[in-house]
């Protein structure tokens, strides 16, 4: 296929239509705002449904009633907007209904800055919103694939009703790359939506989306449903790369624009005889926990990449089970580092381990 070049959050919004989306609602925050900006242009054309809501908030709630009607619908937005939505999210999650976030992370916290941050790792795989649910959560690491992985988003948010949050970080949705925009990408064989509210005339019955059950046994028996669909996404949505862990020195595990620059330390580390490997999670949740059964037992320690403070770092931790020494690097506020930088940490491990 002929490849074209695209900003991301363009190809994001390409990536939607292609995708199946029926209607996007958001509002405009930077670094974010091409995707709904070729979204407007573009849906319209052809016979889909575009609303610039009056806020997040608005925003997120129309998502709810679009996608309980049986939709295909998205919203996106970036850090402090993802925040605003967090109620709205776990009403969807809560009710089971199937769509599409995506998360376009700048510097924080609060308004922080407009450059390209790592720091909303929290806010997506422990959910600011109230209550046991989870976001399927993805951290492609280029323009190609985080193509792909939207346009497969919407049917793994329709097969297991569950929201689908495809997260990148503001570098990745403002530059250029060259990318196959018909690129395959697996295809799964949807469930009815007998569940919808479309009304009566298409089925039987009176179809009720909620999220809300005032008898704690319902609600409990609820959780616990919803807890058995998220153990069977833990055991089929697992996505992970893996490199050169059979003889590695050390281990890095960093995703996104994080891992790509860790490729470079990677090859400059090679150069000068350290054997270094890399574990990169292409699901943030479910955590590709087993992946760190592969890394050999010579293995001096993992380095944590993080363009944060330090929030992967718990899952790390905890998929090390105490195996190996775990050091952390992480640059912040927007700062995106050099692979010299990721060098340095590697040749000073030792003085990185976190205690």
């Amino acid at each position: 296929m002929a490849k074209v070049l695209m900003k991301g959050n363009e190809a994001i919004a390409v990536a939607a239509i292609k995708g199946g989306v029926d209607a996007f609602f958001g509002y405009p925050i930077t670094p974010q705002n091409e995707v709904p900006e070729y979204l407007s242009k573009h849906l319209l054309a052809n016979g889909k449904v575009f609303v610039q809501a009056e806020s997040e908030i608005a925003a997120i709630n129309m998502v709810y009633g679009a996608a309980g009607a049986g939709a295909r619908v998205m919203t996106s937005s970036s850090s402090p907007g993802i925040a605003l939505k967090q109620e709205g999210i776990s009403y969807i999650a809560g009710a089971e209904l199937p769509c599409v976030i995506v998360s376009v992370m700048r510097g924080g916290p609060g308004l922080g800055g407009i450059q390209p941050s790592q720091a909303d790792y929290y806010q997506a795989t422990r959910g600011g919103g109230n209550g046991d649910y989870q976001l399927i959560v993805y951290a492609p690491e280029t323009i190609q694939e985080t193509i792909d992985i939207l346009k497969e988003a919407f049917d793994i948010a329709d097969t297991y009703r569950n929201p689908v949050m495809v997260m990148v970080d503001g570098l990745i949705g403002q530059m250029m790359e060259s990318v196959d925009l018909d690129h395959p990408v697996k295809k799964r064989e949807i469930p009815k939506k007998d569940w919808a509210t479309i009304g009566t005339n298409r089925h039987q019955g009176r179809n009720v989306v909620n999220s809300l059950y005032l008898d704690p046994v319902e609600l409990e028996a609820h959780n616990i449903h919803l807890h058995q669909k998220y153990e069977l996404i833990k055991k089929e949505e697992v996505r992970v790369e893996t490199i050169d862990l059979e003889d590695a020195d050390y281990v890095i595990v960093a995703y996104g624009t994080m891992s790509r620059i860790c490729r470079s330390a990677i090859d400059m580390l090679r150069d000068q005889g350290i054997k270094v490997g890399m574990i990169r999670p292409i699901t943030l949740w479910p955590y590709p926990k087993q992946a760190f059964n592969q890394i050999a037992k010579n293995t001096k320690g993992i380095l944590c990449a993080e363009m944060s403070m330090g929030q992967m770092l718990d899952d790390v931790l905890i998929a090390n089970k105490n195996r190996y020494p775990v050091a952390f690097f992480g640059r912040t506020g927007g700062m995106v580092p050099e692979p010299e930088e990721i060098v340095e940490a590697i040749l000073d491990f030792d003085d990185r381990v976190v205690k």
